[in-house]
């Protein structure tokens, strides 16, 4: 097989997937923003993961072709070998492996980072099919938050790739709900996914964690760019909307687990309800404290 003509066509194969994926997922999201606006912004995102894909692809038909004339090499001076004497010939060998050796293992690295790479914008192409969308809002439901939390554990677990979470909750939304009306809630509930869909980062993953509460996954994120982001998104919205949010936020850590990140989040979130809500707060792994000026500060 001749690896220099390899043709991969990851890209364009999942690309094809996340435009059908968005057609048919845009059968069953809300009609609460304008379908042109929404549209626009995701095949911004699918178009970004394509890239992302293609970049993948390249790299590994570029690996290939460089590790195929280090083999063409070695085989053809093993081939020569055979007309040597058996002791000159095995010393020979010996070193010969080691030289192709060293650049078979970095292909075999390269080729399990590109498998992780594709795993990771495979769970992006997910976010835009319908049943991992939430019908009301349009951004993630559960099923997307565990897909896309999977994945960033399973780059955390291999490369030491860090991630952080933010947990958003409305304040007081059953009251808005009483003296409002459920039809009034259900559109401050669109409103809030669109403010939050459209101020994250093209690789952040939101979702519906359930009712009024949503989750942000912020890929590469440590637990102060995390703070500082969830912060300013919290300000945003007590700016721009007739309601206001607690939020709380966590980094994964070693060890931790779907559950016991989301758990330390939603610790931080109680505290930033009991602390008498719109506000920030974080967990530190051993704590919970406020996202304040001097706390962003002093790190």
């Amino acid at each position: 097989m001749d690896f220099c003509n390899i043709s991969i066509p990851i890209p364009f194969v999942l690309a094809v997937v996340a435009t059908l994926g968005y057609l048919f997922g845009r059968r069953g999201r809300s009609g609460g923003e304008d379908p042109l606006h929404r549209s626009r912004r995701e095949l911004r995102r699918a178009h970004a993961v394509a890239t992302e894909l293609e970049r993948i692809a390249w790299q590994v038909r570029r690996s290939l072709a460089r590790h195929h004339g280090s083999l063409s090499k070695f085989k053809n001076r093993v081939g020569k070998l055979n007309e040597r004497q058996q002791e000159a010939a095995w010393k020979e060998l010996c070193r010969d492996v080691e030289e192709i050796l060293k650049p078979t293992l970095q292909l075999a690295s390269q080729m399990a980072s590109a498998y992780d790479e594709i795993r990771q914008q495979s769970a992006n192409l997910m976010t835009f099919t319908e049943v991992r969308t939430d019908s009301l809002t349009g951004v993630n439901n559960r099923r997307g938050l565990d897909d896309a939390l999977a994945s960033q554990f399973a780059m955390m677990n291999r490369y030491k790739t860090l991630f952080s979470i933010a947990m958003i909750d409305i304040d007081h939304f059953k009251q808005i709900n009483d003296r409002e009306g459920h039809l009034y809630g259900d559109k401050m509930l669109q409103d809030l996914a669109k403010l939050v869909d459209e101020s994250v980062r093209e690789t952040d993953i939101v979702a519906r964690y359930g009712g009024e509460e949503f989750v942000i996954v912020m890929p590469q994120t440590e637990l102060l760019g995390a703070c500082i982001f969830a912060e300013r998104l919290r300000d945003q919205i007590a700016q721009g909307m007739d309601l206001t949010v607690s939020v709380g936020v966590a980094a994964a850590s070693d060890g931790d687990t779907q559950q016991s990140l989301l758990a330390r989040a939603d610790s931080a979130l109680y505290s930033a309800k009991t602390a008498g809500r719109n506000c920030t707060w974080r967990h530190d792994g051993d704590k919970t404290e406020a996202v304040v000026e001097e706390v962003v500060l002093r790190e």
